[in-house]
């Protein structure tokens, strides 16, 4: 940034000499689809294009129509763009709301080659053939080229900028809030309502959605009390601001109102920035829980539709007021005004101030309030009349006038009138959205032609604008009124705050309800509703003509209000045509749903800093600096950093998890199982609890043993397996799935603290305490009784016994237990002592061969065994179902045990475990392959099971796979087809037992 000098800059020819927010002393550069141009400070993209005499904005959605800037805030339409370059780069964003930044780079959206010659123009010429839902009837059929064809075409016209691919640099943050009051908005009202809150000693959170407070009287030249009014917004905000109980913040939209008067925040820390600094977060999210909550969040000027209504140079006339008085911007030359209410008659005074020859002032109403009146002094004003058609292609040219006859329709003759402004003015929307989304219910004023709240669900009070009051003393009352209301409980001796005066009373004419501006005989053009969208009146009509007479239909089938903008210039006037075509009232028809977010939101914003490796902590087993250090792959496996194999030189992954595989099966292995659940469960009634946990007994089981138990959730369904082993009379060990150690905790404690408190057993978590490790293989016990300080033969320790001892000085709990079914212990060892443990083994193994392996060739031995986990443990299998049934006791109760009897989990035809092998003995199979019996049966197949865990052994020689198979058991030897459509593999298996090696059992009696 620079200070202005003509000779190096681009003038902004559009730049008025007169006082505004702007900043006059500092020049800053920035480009506009390629082009260089330049601004000031307090800029927003939009006013710095205006003022650089640039009025086109973009392209529309369908039609690729020419579009300008249309607003000055968040209900902008039109003038969508796309922001910065490259990582930061974001399209869609309404230049109105865009802070103007030295350097930033910006360019239009849908548009091809260029924003001024778009090739895609032609999409007007054709809009008879591609009307509102043309998409849902037209590219039925074939069915594959809406995927190939259709939809790509479809995609690529409409009017989406594009993101980047780039991950996202920035950082963002989130903040939890109480307050006694959130007020949302800081125009007039809302500023009134924080300031009687503040001097009542209340906690109090302002927030605006721009970057400065004022609202509306940034916008108009108000006075209060003889003096402008944007001295007394300073004042107010100055007072606040020394408060000591008081937030305020700027850049910060309420986008979503959620129960319990909770009200989500997005607070643009850093947008206005070229980047954020590196300590600085680009977006913060606030939760902010209020004991009240006021709504000031003011109106949005309505559109009028006529035909031409969309080209660049028809504005709000509120905005254009705010260009003129804000931005210090000349929006154009020569002016039209259509206004159906009093309100748009004050912009004549402002254009005038800024040298705008104000051609006409035409209303659709018999007469206008004398206020109004006297901002029209020496401008023709046509009352009952109404413009009927525009011209211009890439700028208005001129606006065509008519009177309106009785029926509404025009009549006699028509009056062109060159100008390349039109300002609109069809009433005022009160932002009732948040409202809407607390629960509220809205009543429709006919008087405002306007839905307004109504009656409140929660702690809200709308005020102001946003409650339907346009006079400026009104709105101030209003927020200071509510404010002392939501506060009595605990201000009761509250002083009310003395207001400024606004002057006299207004006297207004009741405004126009002109939904619709009636084609002339002349107009060819259409008449736009949702501009964004590009939804015409027409299209509303046919939306009824198809059937589409409800609002959420409408919305859906025209996609109505469905744009960043949320319909906040086309909802009521889109109501109110329908309303028409139906024959009913518009409160007949009702509104939409108002969904959070109101405003758009970043996706970064939502997911805060738990991002990448912030998403879950990062968790390491006490041997995982070892693992890398001898080649191990890590890989992230639940919430741990676990080894997938470990390389040697010359090999890739699958030759590693191959050779640790056999290694197993021949000599001996050690892996890593610290990441195992565990859970020390105590008391003098834990035996009668992990009976009640658990579908097997376990009250018979001595000290000094483990059983594997299999665990239900309340609806019969298996939620998780695993060993528990008997520590002492009152003491149990129990391991869970690495996945469900935390889900496994949460069922036991819900339990024993809802379910059954009177039992005496404490549970807790010590997964952390220990390390853990598996030494497989059928030289197991050589090593183990080089190691252990206690005898680990067949008669001092069996299969399933459990028993305390130490390993290179350090103490273990050895569990004699296998998942790989080899002769095989678990070792658990405090953390600390973890890594000793390991690297002894290791060392004492070197003459056995020892090697690690990782959780790669762990699933295969697990297959190759048919044990059940990851794909068969999905929630929706029963006992039965992984041919686990005899482990259902039927002598006592458990959790789940009546919900399994439903017939349905024991039908006799239910998916049930099964393996299955490739008839070529060399095709891998896939995991989530469906089966079926026949291919060449006509389409739909039937589905007979799926694919749910897949390796190639290397001890078989051969794939292998388990699977879901209905009635699974009596199939064995049957001959199948495994399908996978994504990857257009069909393969021939046969179905065996899930038990490929050693079913009997014998290797863990070795």
């Amino acid at each position: 940034m620079s200070r202005p000098d003509p000779n190096q800059h681009p003038t902004q020819p559009r730049r008025l000499p007169f006082a505004s927010e702007i900043d006059r002393s500092t020049l800053l550069r920035f480009r506009f689809d390629g082009k260089t141009l330049t601004g000031h400070p307090g800029d927003t993209l939009a006013s710095a294009l205006l003022a650089n005499g640039i009025r086109l904005a973009g392209r529309s959605f369908k039609y690729h129509r020419p579009r300008g800037i249309m607003g000055i805030g968040p209900e902008e339409a039109n003038a969508l763009v796309g922001l910065r370059t490259g990582a930061r780069s974001e399209p869609n964003t309404k230049a109105t709301m865009a802070e103007l930044f030295d350097g930033l780079e910006a360019v239009s959206q849908n548009r091809w080659p260029s924003l001024a010659l778009d090739v895609q123009g032609i999409n007007g010429f054709i809009a008879p053939f591609i009307p509102a839902g043309f998409y849902y009837k037209t590219f039925m059929s074939p069915d594959r080229w809406w995927t190939n064809v259709y939809e790509k075409l479809i995609r690529r016209a409409a009017g989406m900028g594009i993101g980047s691919q780039e991950p996202d640099p920035d950082r963002y943050d989130r903040m939890n809030a109480h307050c006694d009051l959130l007020v949302v908005g800081g125009g007039p009202s809302g500023l009134a309502a924080a300031l009687q809150a503040a001097r009542a000693g209340a906690r109090v959170i302002l927030c605006e959605e721009t970057n400065r407070f004022g609202g509306s009287l940034r916008h108009e030249r108000d006075m209060l009390d003889g003096a402008p009014a944007l001295e007394w917004a300073d004042a107010v905000i100055a007072e606040l601001a020394a408060a000591p109980d008081v937030t305020l913040l700027t850049r910060t939209t309420a986008f979503g109102y959620y129960d319990h008067n909770m009200v989500g925040l997005i607070e643009r820390v850093a947008d206005h920035l070229p980047e954020p600094a590196h300590w600085q977060v680009r977006q913060r999210m606030w939760r902010v829980r209020a004991g009240h909550v006021i709504l000031a969040a003011g109106a949005t000027e309505r559109p009028l539709v006529f035909p031409g209504n969309d080209r660049p140079g028809v504005m709000l006339a509120s905005a254009v007021r705010g260009y003129i008085n804000r931005f210090a911007v000349q929006p154009g030359r020569r002016a039209v005004i259509f206004t159906a209410n009093d309100s748009g008659y004050r912009t004549a005074t402002d254009l005038a101030r800024a040298g705008i020859e104000v051609a006409a002032i035409v209303d659709p109403r018999p007469t206008a309030g004398p206020d109004a009146l006297g901002h029209a002094a020496a401008v023709p004003v046509h009352f009952g009349s109404a413009v009927v058609e525009t011209g211009g292609h890439l700028g208005l040219r001129y606006a065509d006038i008519q009177r309106l006859g009785a029926d509404g329709k025009p009549t006699a003759k028509v009056s062109r009138i060159a100008c390349d402004l039109l300002c609109v003015a069809g009433g005022w929307t009160p932002s009732v959205h948040l409202a809407s989304q607390s629960g509220g219910r809205l009543r429709y004023d006919a008087a405002l032609s306007a839905f307004l709240p109504e009656s409140s669900k929660q702690r809200e009070t709308s005020v102001g604008a946003a409650r339907g009051l346009y006079n400026l003393g009104d709105c101030l009352a209003s927020g200071a009124e509510a404010a002392a209301g939501a506060l009595a409980d605990i201000a009761p001796s509250l002083v009310p705050v003395t207001l400024p005066s606004s002057g006299a009373p207004s006297s207004e004419a009741a405004p126009a309800a002109l939904w619709e501006v009636p084609k002339a005989a002349h107009s060819r053009s259409k008449a736009f509703v949702d501009h964004q969208d590009d939804v015409t009146a027409d299209d509303i009509r046919l939306a009824h003509r198809e059937g589409y007479v409800s609002v959420e239909h409408l919305k859906r089938f025209t996609t109505l209000g469905m744009g960043t903008d949320q319909g906040r210039t086309s909802n009521v006037n889109g109501l109110a045509i329908m309303a028409a075509a139906r024959g009913l009232e518009i409160p007949e028809v009702g509104t939409t749903t108002f969904r959070p977010p109101v405003t758009p939101v970043a996706f970064g914003a939502f997911a805060g800093a738990e991002t990448g490796l912030h998403f879950a902590p990062v968790r390491r087993t006490p041997m995982h600096d070892w693992h890398v250090a001898n080649g191990a792959e890590m890989v992230e496996a639940g919430l741990w950093m676990r080894p997938k194999w470990y390389l040697r030189d010359g090999e890739n992954g699958f030759r590693a998890h191959q050779r640790e595989t056999r290694h197993v099966r021949e000599k001996i292995g050690l892996n890593d199982v610290s990441t195992l659940g565990k859970i020390d469960i105590q008391g003098a009634d834990a035996a009668d609890f992990l009976n009640r946990v658990y579908t097997n007994g376990w009250k018979t089981l001595p000290v000094g043993k483990a059983r594997y138990g299999l665990m239900l959730r309340e609806d019969g369904l298996v939620f998780d397996d695993g060993t528990t082993s008997r520590l002492g009379e009152t003491r149990y060990l129990m391991t869970t799935t690495t996945a469900n150690a935390a889900a496994v905790l949460r069922h036991l404690e819900f339990h024993l603290k809802a379910v059954w408190p009177d039992l005496d057993v404490h549970v807790a978590s010590v997964t952390d305490q220990y390390a853990g490790m598996a030494l497989a293989g059928p030289l197991a016990r050589r090593l183990l009784e080089r190691v252990a300080d206690i005898p680990v033969d067949n008669a001092n320790f069996p299969y399933l016994g459990v028993r305390e001892g130490r390993i290179a000085g350090a103490p273990a709990i050895l569990s004699r237990i296998s998942f790989s079914g080899e002769l095989a212990w678990e070792i658990l060892t405090p953390a600390d002592h973890g890594i000793t443990v390991w690297q002894h083994l290791m060392e004492a193994g070197a003459e056995f061969d020892i090697a690690p392996y990782g959780i790669e060739a762990l699933a295969n031995l697990r297959i190759e065994k048919g044990h059940v986990a990851g794909g068969e443990l999905d929630g929706r299998t029963t006992p039965g179902d992984l041919g686990l049934g005899r482990m259902v006791s039927t002598k006592k109760d458990f959790i789940g045990r009546h919900m399994l009897t439903r017939p349905e989990l024991q039908r006799p035809d239910r998916e049930q475990l099964v393996g299955l092998v490739p008839v070529d003995a060399k095709t891998g199979l896939r995991g989530g392959s469906y089966l079926v019996a026949d291919t060449a049966a006509p389409t739909p197949v039937g589905k007979l099971g799926w694919i749910t865990s897949t390796c190639m052994s290397p001890n078989l020689g051969h794939p292998v796979a388990l699977a879901l198979l209905k009635g699974g058991p009596a199939r064995h030897g049957e001959r199948l087809f495994a399908l996978n459509p994504l990857e257009k593999q069909v393969v021939e298996v046969r179905v065996t037992s899930p038990h490929f090696i050693d079913p009997e059992g014998k290797r863990l009696e070795a």
